[in-house]
């Protein structure tokens, strides 16, 4: 996101290294959540559970592809309680019948934000990077600390605190806290920000920051945990000015692609009678 006054949008720039520190204040939305326990997993190590999880994830990515959904996006700016601008884009995310996955925009009125910009980076993230996913493939990029167990609702959890170990020119991150159900290891809530966030007293206009926010999970068709509800409301510190935002991000009426379409994962087809799908309850989200 840029504050208004340039127009012309420059990318993320390059930072060799990050701090390997995790410095990301947690104040996720607590709702539902247990006093976090800072002991060791019992019969399972916390490699092991890193291993498990980033497995499950990758066979989610590709799940998840195979859906369609609808995506219904609110930005605002806020003035204390007033919202003063408000971009809103309803998109059904869908295959053309070739099967290629298109993006169909059903409800986009004109934006009324004034005091921001939205760049490629924000159009990405919404996309991209809100529903993150942290694969097999791609723990290597990552530190992963574990900070303890904590009840989700019903659900019981391990959390990590994750950073990027250095970012490279051009990449967007997702650096913040995780948590994965204790049982069928699949994240079902995420708390973070996408870095870097782009900062430049001298030159405002090169300036590109996001706000930190939540992602909830819920499970579909009674094996995949896919994001549902995105929130975050957060102070944006450009140099120019501070400015107030809050995305609220609905994903919805997900369906399977085809009625004898198949899901494989590493040549293996991913059937409802997988011994490995998960089971559980949902994590309480908030009211939509």
């Amino acid at each position: 996101m840029k504050y208004h006054p340039s127009a012309a949008y420059v990318g993320p720039i390059f930072l060799s290294l990050l701090a390997l520190c995790l410095v990301l204040p947690v104040v996720a939305d607590d709702r539902g959540e247990s006093k976090l326990d800072p002991s060791q997993p019992q019969g399972v190590t916390v490699d092991e559970i890193i291993q498990k999880f980033a497995a499950k994830e990758k066979q989610f990515k590709v799940a998840r592809e195979q859906y369609t959904y609808t995506q219904d996006v609110t930005i605002q700016t806020l003035e204390g309680n007033t919202v003063d601008g408000q971009y809103h884009q309803v998109s059904d995310i869908l295959f053309d019948d070739s099967g290629k996955r298109i993006e169909q925009v059903t409800f986009a009125p004109q934006s009324s934000l004034e005091r921001v910009i939205m760049t490629q980076s924000d159009y990405d993230d919404i996309r991209h990077r809100l529903p993150f996913v942290l694969t097999s493939d791609e723990i290597g990029k990552y530190q992963i600390l574990y900070v303890g167990k904590q009840k989700e609702d019903e659900l019981g959890t391990y959390v990590f605190d994750i950073a990027p170990k250095q970012i490279e020119h051009g990449e967007r991150y997702f650096q913040g806290r995780i948590w994965v159900d204790d049982h069928d290891f699949q994240i079902v809530k995420t708390y973070g920000e996408t870095v870097p966030q782009v900062h430049n007293a001298k030159h405002p206009e090169k300036e590109n920051l996001s706000p930190k926010y939540t992602t909830w999970r819920e499970q579909i068709d009674g094996k995949y945990w896919f994001p549902t509800y995105t929130y975050a409301q957060d102070t944006l510190h450009f140099s120019n000015e501070e400015v107030e935002m809050r995305y609220i991000v609905k994903y919805k009426n997900y369906k399977r692609y085809g009625a004898k379409s198949r899901i494989t994962y590493e040549g293996q087809e991913i059937s409802k009678g997988d011994p490995q799908q998960p089971s559980g309850t949902t994590p309480t989200t908030p009211k939509q």
